[in-house]
């Protein structure tokens, strides 16, 4: 009997159609031959450091590090029926069919129970794309040998163990240090939540040191021959900071005044640049999780259910944990299918898709940078639209839209500047003439979001200048402007700066690796590491922004640099991708971060730790002192005399201002209460 292994019931009962397993069962589909069930995720879990031994039950510093010399797992208890089930017909295999997600992640959830079941027979792996029957139905005839996708699982599981070490290891050190420092709640460390949570804190940090500087600007409107235009004035030099803004009042007033009496303005020199934009690429995960923040207000992890249910429930856009967005040139053949699959899902594409080429070639056709994965496009088959939430709908689109704009010409525009004279004060004007829409007509928001983001003059369009031409000085205009803070992050934005991550490393190889990795974090992983922080209540929602809480900075404050430094990221992927290209064994890395997390943590042991304690509130019950501690929704005040009393106050976050906190030092010693 074949079995195929799938990741989700969803996923299995699509596979099983396509063989024709029809008869359902308890946990799977049979059919001729044939098998089909699923895992629902992990299965299995790594083994807490309590099934290493009673001992580890209570946190003690005397404990640590736990370096466990072989290591275990547990089957979960909310899922163990469904184990018990795949167990049994693994058992029962005379051949196995890998058929979860096509990544690391997937190929780990596969072989953690081939392993624990001791299957010995032959296995194939599917490599799936999307979860249309024609997707499903060439996978089905192209099935790769197991032996190609082995070293993911090993990859990820040197990810899973190292992470294990990380989080095990270190939070427990720096949760007792911090108690021995007066600090009640629990210092939670990640290889990549730690220093996602530190590039919140310092934004947070940079927008409370930021003192503003008033400025001024001043524009002026111009008119040639019937037609009116904005020029910006040019402060002369010595007048403006580094950014070009004039700092002085006196100086702007008195051109103000010099341009008024003047009331003409005469062209020095006009240049006219022909601009050329290739569209966008396709999304990956990570840029439709940016746009759709900022374009649909959605969360990260909202867009990645989206995006799952496009590819899952409605079979209508291929695999969305995709880190690529770029397309194998083998897909020109499918063109066609696919835009007669989309015109059969909305007929109001017709006068769009009559315009495209479908024989162009974007730079999204590119092999060379296609990975395990593609971007995100939609499928072969038609789709109901009807079917689909407001939500997912409009992300939908954006995903459809970014497709055909690869079938359209470069957006042309002619970028004009125009640099004018009046009473011995210089202008700048700038104009912009659309002369090939292109692309932009299948993405009609990005015009949007350009006329949006742009000041008026650099969207307007300019009379026939020439050197020499007089323009009437119609308006001036003095404005007091104020130079502006960073912004908070959005989680779309957060997102960016994960994957943007290799600008703030300074060494040059590992800034390399940081971008060809796409930063820190995973596309599959990023939201729920987002996640995590907000429900450990290290970040806080304001708006659509997320503030680092006061117990993020104790934490970030707290523990070394090596812990929060994207750097040390950046080595990790590094021999993780040494170990799926078989460069590195499994056991030599755990060696190294085994070696690494011990002399840590002896280092530790031995400092004196310095630790900001945010005041603590009273508690509203009987007035007592509250102490931090960790719920199942997060940190939270709770009063000292707990249980006697269970008065709580929910802890909010500061916005990066933090409450005076009260610095306390005390000397480390190697035990630990």
């Amino acid at each position: 009997m074949r079995v195929y292994l799938c990741e989700k019931p969803s996923q299995g009962k699509d596979i099983a159609r396509v063989l024709g397993a029809s008869q359902r069962s308890s946990g799977c589909y049979t059919g001729s031959g044939v098998t089909v069930t699923w895992c629902i995720g992990h299965l299995i879990e790594a083994a807490p450091p309590e099934m290493y031994g009673e001992q580890y039950k209570r946190w003690s510093i005397e404990q640590l590090p736990i370096i466990p010399e072989r290591w275990r797992i547990q089957v979960k208890t909310a899922t163990k029926s469904q184990f018990n089930i795949v167990k049994q017909l693994i058992g029962q295999a005379s051949e196995l069919v890998i058929a979860t997600d096509a990544d690391r992640e997937g190929e780990m959830i596969a072989r953690e129970m081939i392993d624990l079941c001791n299957y010995r027979g032959p296995i194939q792996r599917l490599w799936l794309s999307a979860l249309n029957d024609a997707s499903i139905r060439k996978a089905l005839g192209a099935l790769k040998p197991a032996v190609e996708t082995l070293p993911l699982y090993y990859s990820a599981l040197a990810r899973s163990r190292a992470d294990w070490l990380i989080g095990m290891n270190l939070s427990r050190l720096f949760t007792l240090l911090g108690r021995q420092a007066g600090y009640g709640g629990v210092l939670s460390v990640g290889r990549v939540q730690t220093p996602t949570l530190k590039l919140v804190a310092d934004r947070d940090r940079e927008i409370a040191r930021f003192v503003s500087v008033p400025f001024w600007a001043i524009d002026v409107l111009l008119s040639h021959a019937g037609q009116s235009f904005t020029a910006s004035w040019i402060p002369a030099d010595g007048t403006t900071d580094a950014a070009g803004r004039c700092l002085q009042l006196p100086v702007a007033q008195q051109a103000v005044d010099h341009i008024r009496a003047a009331r003409e303005a005469q062209v020095v020199s006009v240049e006219t640049e022909r601009v050329r934009e290739a569209p966008p690429l396709l999304f990956d995960l990570g840029t439709l999780q940016e746009v759709c923040s900022r374009r649909l207000g959605l969360d990260v992890q909202e867009t990645l259910d989206i995006a799952q249910s496009l590819y899952e429930t409605h079979k209508a856009t291929t695999y969305p944990r995709s880190d690529s967005g770029y397309l194998p040139e083998s897909m020109l053949t499918e063109v066609p299918t696919v835009l007669d699959a989309l015109l059969a899902t909305d007929p109001g594409l017709r006068p769009l898709i009559a315009t495209l080429d479908s024989t162009r070639r974007s730079r999204a056709w590119d092999d060379t940078k296609v990975t395990a994965h593609h971007g995100i496009i939609p499928t072969l088959e038609p789709t109901k639209l009807s079917a689909m939430s407001d939500k997912e709908k409009a992300v939908y689109e954006l995903i459809r839209a970014h497709y055909l704009a690869q079938f359209l010409p470069h957006h042309e525009f002619d970028r004009t500047v125009a640099l004018l004279t009046c009473a011995g004060q210089s202008l700048q004007a700038v104009g912009k003439q659309v002369v090939t829409p292109g692309w932009h007509l299948a993405l009609p928001d990005k015009r949007q979001d350009e006329a949006g983001d742009e000041p008026t003059q650099r969207s307007q369009i300019l009379p026939a200048l020439a050197s020499g031409t007089r323009c009437t000085v119609d308006q001036v205009a003095l404005k007091a402007l104020k130079t502006q803070p960073p912004k908070p992050y959005t989680q779309g934005e957060l997102v960016k700066a994960m994957k943007g991550v290799a600008r703030l490393v300074t060494d040059p190889k590992l800034k390399q690796k940081l971008k060809e990795t796409t930063g820190i974090g995973t596309e599959a992983t990023r939201a729920s590491i987002i996640n995590g922080l907000l429900a450990r209540s290290y970040l806080v929602k304001k708006g659509r922004t997320i503030r680092a809480s006061d117990a993020a900075f104790t934490l970030i404050d707290a523990v070394p640099a090596a812990i929060t430094d994207p750097g040390t990221t950046a080595i990790w992927e590094q021999a993780l991708d040494m170990i799926e290209a078989g460069q590195m064994t499994l056991d030599a890395f755990i060696e190294k971060q085994s070696t690494w997390v011990a002399q840590l943590v002896q280092q530790y042991c031995s400092i004196t730790l310095s630790i900001s304690i945010p005041d603590s509130p009273a508690c509203p019950l009987c007035g007592s002192a509250t102490r931090q501690r960790s719920g199942k929704t997060g940190a939270f005040w709770s009063c000292s005399r707990y249980p006697d009393c269970k008065g709580t106050v929910p802890i909010t976050s500061s916005g990066g201002q933090r409450n005076a906190p009260r610095k306390r030092r005390r000397r480390s010693s190697p035990k630990a209460n």
